[in-house]
């Protein structure tokens, strides 16, 4: 199979369609974009048109929301006929999906349930990522979630992937920003979850913006509606002084700002990377 990502050690951001007209002038170099799959799980028309045409220029990383695998059922085939489908559409630097249950029974919920950090799910978890490895013939990278309450498990989250990634050969998209959020409402360390992930199995980071409860004021929700937080800057720059420089993402869904805002926030992430390959220069 392919090498985990061929996306630059560079900072990129979520493509909306409100993006794609500036695109036409983006001047940025080493730029590139990430879009969820499934919003081009169609057999043609102007927006998956528009994809592949940036795809000829910028490196594209597809996102998946939907496959479920961490649920307790196989992957849908259909879901997986499609998400192969749109690979061979469009050229994709990397493909990544959420450790996460998302359906049942043919239902698709509307959100990211947790999966159960457990033997028997480890199990599970691992047939559906090999099961969709193989379909893809590319390995993928897995997220960690983002966590709002303690669960029991038969091991702590960065074991489960890491158990992963030797079973079956996928990597990692350390999604800093859900750390962030992880530590904050269970108490979790993050450095020292950093800590135990092998550098060599991570292929993407995602930093993001995220928001107080309204109602449980201390609870921090993966909301992708902000400017990215200073503690999240703060933990991304400890997460690469344990990873190295590699791709990240500026991840908005929702109160999307002007491409030129979001621009500058993506270049905050630039002169982070850049600092970080200095370092590794010297070494």
């Amino acid at each position: 199979m392919q090498e985990l990502t061929k996306l630059p050690a560079a900072a990129g951001i979520s493509l909306k369609p409100e993006y794609f007209d500036s695109i036409n002038h983006c001047l940025e170099t080493n730029i590139w974009f990430e879009v969820h799959a499934e919003n081009y799980l169609i057999q043609g028309g102007p927006r998956l048109e528009r994809l592949q045409d940036i795809a000829r220029n910028f490196p594209i990383s597809i996102h998946g929301v939907g496959a479920s695998l961490g649920g307790p059922e196989p992957i849908n085939p259909a879901h997986i006929k499609r998400l192969t489908n749109l690979l061979n559409l469009v050229p994709t630097a990397a493909f990544s999906e959420h450790i996460a249950w998302s359906g049942t029974e043919g239902n698709y919920l509307a959100n990211l349930m947790p999966t159960p950090v457990t033997l028997e799910s480890l199990n599970k978890t691992a047939h559906n990522i090999q099961q969709l490895q193989e379909a893809l013939q590319r390995p993928i990278l897995i997220e960690n979630p983002a966590n709002y309450l303690n669960f029991k498990g038969d091991m702590s989250e960065p074991e489960f992937m890491m158990s992963l990634v030797r079973k079956t050969g996928c990597g990692i998209l350390l999604d800093v920003n859900n750390l962030f959020i992880s530590a904050n409402n269970t108490g979790i360390d993050p450095q020292r979850y950093i800590e135990n992930l092998d550098p060599a199995s991570l292929g993407e980071i995602h930093i993001a913006g995220h928001s107080a409860d309204p109602i449980e004021k201390d609870l921090l929700i993966d909301s992708h509606d902000n400017d990215v937080s200073k503690g999240v800057w703060d933990l991304l720059d400890k997460a690469m002084s344990h990873i190295g420089p590699c791709p990240v993402l500026i991840e908005r869904d929702a109160n999307l700002p002007t491409f030129d805002v979001l621009i500058k926030e993506r270049n905050m992430a630039q002169k982070l990377i850049n600092a970080h390959k200095e370092v590794t220069s010297h070494e």
